[in-house]
């Protein structure tokens, strides 16, 4: 099974983050230009919450306010579900599934190491089934 800190072995750890007095506006154009879907939001060093497309769109366009004043505090989701290193791609996926999130923060020793998607756990795990086919078919076939 792979583990969290495998994967971040292979797609990289790159962390993008904001702060939360910055505007959400600020954000959504952080997260357009680096092409994610979601920023830490960091206090100094500290972990303080997570902003996403998803709060973007359900607590400001859906609420009819603008979001070049909002503060990314005011939308950020504080309570950070997040995944360790040794955690597995299948733990991860079920904790998801579970907590109906799409981007765990990787956490060592509270430090953010990285992040996941929904997106990366499926592609490594339809990485490991074509990876299991192949071996079956080669044994199958001599």
């Amino acid at each position: 099974m792979t583990t969290v800190r495998q994967l971040l072995n292979q797609k990289g750890a790159t962390i993008w983050s904001i702060r939360p007095d910055a505007t959400v506006f600020d954000a959504v154009a952080k997260m357009a230009d680096k092409d994610v879907g979601s920023l830490l939001v960091m206090d100094g060093d500290k972990l303080v919450g997570i902003i996403t497309e998803r709060h973007y769109a359900r607590n400001v366009v859906l609420k009819g306010k603008t979001s070049p004043k909002i503060p990314v505090r005011d939308i950020m989701e504080s309570s950070v579900i997040v995944a360790l290193p040794d955690d597995t791609v299948e733990e991860c996926m079920a904790l998801m599934s579970e907590k109906r999130v799409r981007h765990l923060p990787v956490l060592e020793d509270e430090t953010p190491v990285g992040i996941v998607s929904i997106g990366d756990l499926v592609k490594s795990i339809i990485g490991e089934q074509k990876f299991t086919i192949d071996q079956l078919e080669h044994f199958i076939h001599g």
